[in-house]
């Protein structure tokens, strides 16, 4: 469908099999889709927006007239319950539908469970269901949507691995024990993850952290449907564009790899867990200890806020946590200022070798990103374009409650905090911070949502162009 075609299109065909006009109409300002049909000889009328629709798929390869409309509806059992899939899933059978209507919403592509290895197998196919992420939907939405949907597409695809998270540590060791001995082994997988960043990085750092790959190592392709909090990788790829909660993505995208970066750290930094009452130390690579992220690595006020709001009580919220976390850091409750981070902070541009100094000593907001969004609407790196894998910088100085706020604000406005001058924005190869704090609450750094305590006078060093070794499933088209 392009530019070429008029406003609206018709068609005579049939819904369920009863007698209809359909009417295509495309928005001309949004470009939008709308599919309304009129019954005949009835007033009975019915509307799918695109947003709501999934895909339309040809039926039988004999009737090339008969697709299955497949598409979400809000889900009126949730009244309001925080752990109830907001969708549900819907299907309908519609006969001669505008050819414009099938070659937008028809896949182009494998789904990703269909995708085959190079000898031909079909490669497993694993859905893991994350309980802990976000307000706890993801169990909800595999009931009400996900597995509705898998049984309508594939009625035989009875050959899946089904997984459900008990802990924080469940998609590691289900990548250690099970993913990484088959991506070694050659066979292509697919993984369907409901779940926020945490799972995806789970997946990277073991596949990075858990000893070499094999000259046999395929790639797994990895799926997002977007169920954590800040869901910042799906929100940056266009998976959450939609209303079909990455199931649009799922059946209509492709492989593309996924970029990482390394963080290194000094001796002395501990992973921070259950709630910041466990610390425990990191896999040492080439004598550093190292973690590796896909979405950012910061310091300063960000990793402030996803520490403190990483709790039980705060996670209740959604994302609206983070922006509870931030009134607190910016506009302490005890009447305090918001904290200047002390430290010394360096840069690598692409290319270079030389560290570039940030001249000043104090700071609010030292933060690496390979993504555009944080959340939905906070556009913290406006130039970042889906998977391209360009490490950027965003920082600024210790501004006060208000100042820090004022930029945040203009992030929400489509990444406008970036044209500010008290806030610096470059692409770079490398960062390093060197703290100079003394109380360690000061020296926590957040790596896609992990959160990292360093030891007293240590540092951090964040390098993109490690190696990629997964691929993410994305609708290019966005």
């Amino acid at each position: 469908m392009g530019n070429e075609q008029s406003s609206s299109q018709k068609t005579e065909g049939k819904v369920d099999g009863r007698p209809v006009t359909f009417t295509l109409h495309q928005d001309e300002t949004s470009q939008e889709r709308e599919l309304i049909w009129q019954e005949h000889e009835t007033p009975a009328k019915g509307r799918l927006t695109e947003k709501d629709i999934i895909a339309a798929l040809p039926v039988h390869a004999q009737v090339a007239d008969d697709y299955s409309i497949l598409f979400v509806a809000p889900n009126e059992a949730a009244n309001g319950d925080t752990k109830a899939s907001p969708v549900v899933f819907k299907s309908l059978l519609a006969t001669k539908l505008p050819l414009a209507f099938i070659h937008h919403f028809q896949p182009t592509g494998s789904a990703c469970w269909q995708f085959r290895a190079g000898n031909g197998n079909i490669p497993n196919l694993h859905i893991v269901v994350s309980s802990g992420s976000g307000t706890g939907k993801a169990e909800d939405v595999w009931i009400k949507l996900f597995k509705p949907m898998l049984q309508h597409v594939c009625p035989k695809a009875d050959s899946y691995a089904l997984h459900f998270t008990s802990s924080e540590h469940t998609v590691t060791e289900l990548t250690r024990e099970l993913f990484l001995p088959q991506a070694n082994e050659g066979i292509t997988q697919a993984i369907i993850l409901l779940s926020g960043d945490g799972g995806l990085v789970d997946i990277v750092n073991a596949l990075l952290l858990s000893g070499p790959r094999s000259k046999r190592y395929a790639k797994p392709n990895i799926s997002i449907l977007p169920l954590g909090t800040g869901n910042a990788m799906a929100h940056s790829v266009g998976v959450t564009s939609d209303n079909t909660m990455g199931l649009r993505n799922l059946l209509q995208g492709a492989t593309k790899p996924l970029p990482v970066f390394s963080v290194g750290f000094s001796p002395g930094a501990r992973l921070l867990a259950n709630e910041a009452r466990e610390a425990n130390p990191l896999t040492v690579v080439n004598g550093t200890a190292t973690v590796y992220g896909a979405v950012v690595c910061s310091w300063g006020l960000h990793a402030s806020l996803v520490a403190d709001s990483d709790t039980h009580e705060y996670r209740k919220h959604g994302a609206e946590r983070f922006q509870m976390a931030a009134k607190e850091a910016l506009y302490p409750s005890d009447g305090s200022a918001a904290h200047g981070y002390k430290g010394r902070v360096s840069f690598q541009r692409p290319g270079g070798k030389d560290w570039i100094k940030v001249e000043r000593e104090t700071h609010g907001y030292v933060l690496a990103t390979l993504v555009s969004q944080l959340e939905k609407g906070f556009t913290i790196s406006p130039a970042s374009k889906p998977l391209d894998g360009k490490l950027r910088l965003v920082h600024f100085g210790d501004l006060g409650g208000q100042g820090a706020m004022d930029l945040m604000t203009q992030a929400y406005g489509g990444g406008k905090h970036v044209d500010d001058e008290r806030c610096g924005y470059e692409e770079i190869a490398a960062l390093r911070i060197d703290f100079d704090e003394n109380d360690a609450r000061w020296r926590r750094v957040c790596v896609d949502g992990k959160i990292i305590r360093d030891e007293q006078g240590g540092w951090v060093e964040v390098r993109g162009g490690v190696e990629e070794v997964l691929d993410l499933i994305v609708d290019q088209r966005h």
